[in-house]
């Protein structure tokens, strides 16, 4: 986990998956290992927990507290226009996965176009401690989980729900796994644009750029402070004339080039995936301290 004390770990998994070209693999240490049947429940019990009053008046209170924090941690990051975005109803944002705060930039962009955003989350997120858990569970998200009955059919009903009403957003990260502070774009995996072309949506693309800054972060030396900044791409619609499959690689494929073009353009670099330490943005290499 990024608030832990394994960071330097973590930066040998991205190395060693990016060397391997396994680019959607795990990189964080510590998280939850679950059976098969344990995360039906898991993903079972969250469901059946939704319908619950209770669980109603703690979602309002919690999304009045995330949008609140949103606001506030994102005063010194740099937040696209939503000019672009505010017209679009319904939509599934795609970003970067970098850190577990890396939705707050996007919860800004929403809030600017007037959207209410959910969160896919993947299964083993319920599990988290404390107050990272307590929102896991609590400020609209839709769990995910591997299992070809839920991903067929429970889990296009609970996102069809959502865009039941209108200005709902639903943010998928298409890259699967987190790579904390990796600044690189990763191929993207096809659920997310599966997904939208089945609903009817277009995606909202994101891209972001993460700058060092000077300062150290509190209790890791090894880490810069950093900013981000929220880049807003062009809106990618699904084509009626083609089926779902050819719209989910066509929506795929569109959106990989745009995150490439934002990095390039971003970093004033080409695109490569030789690992370098200067991909893991604020990171202090052990030979240059």
């Amino acid at each position: 986990m990024i608030i832990g004390a394994h960071r330097r770990q973590v930066v040998a998994n991205i190395k060693k998956n990016v060397q391997a070209r396994q680019f959607n693999a795990k990189a964080e240490v510590d998280d939850p290992v679950l059976t098969h049947e344990q995360r039906i429940k898991l993903v079972n019990d969250f469901w059946d927990e939704s319908k619950k009053l209770s669980h109603k008046v703690t979602n309002l209170a919690t999304r009045a507290f995330f949008g609140g924090a949103a606001f506030i941690l994102t005063a010194n990051q740099k937040i696209g226009s939503a000019k672009s975005v505010k017209p679009i109803a319904n939509a599934i944002v795609t970003s970067n996965h970098y850190n577990q705060f890396d939705s707050l930039p996007i919860k800004r962009l929403a809030m600017k176009a007037h959207k209410r955003l959910y969160f896919v989350i993947e299964d083993t997120n319920l599990c988290l401690p404390s107050w990272i858990g307590f929102l896991m569970h609590n400020v609209d998200s839709i769990p995910i989980t591997q299992s070809v009955r839920y991903l067929g059919r429970e889990f296009p009903k609970h996102l069809a729900d959502v865009f039941s009403k209108k200005n709902r957003w639903i943010l998928i990260y298409p890259e699967q796994e987190m790579w904390f502070n990796y600044r690189k774009p990763r191929p993207l995996q096809k659920g997310a644009y599966y997904y939208a072309a089945k609903m009817n949506v277009p995606i909202v693309s994101c891209f972001v750029e993460l700058q060092d800054k000077n300062g150290l972060e509190p209790g890791h030396p090894d880490f810069h402070t950093t900013r981000k900044i929220l880049h807003v791409l062009p809106t990618i619609y699904p084509n009626k004339r083609l089926s779902v499959d050819e719209n989910a690689r066509r929506m795929r494929d569109i959106d990989y080039l745009q995150k490439k073009r934002a990095y390039e353009k971003a970093y004033g670099k080409k695109l490569d995936y030789n690992f370098s330490y200067d991909d893991i943005a604020g990171y202090i290499p052990p030979k240059s301290k």
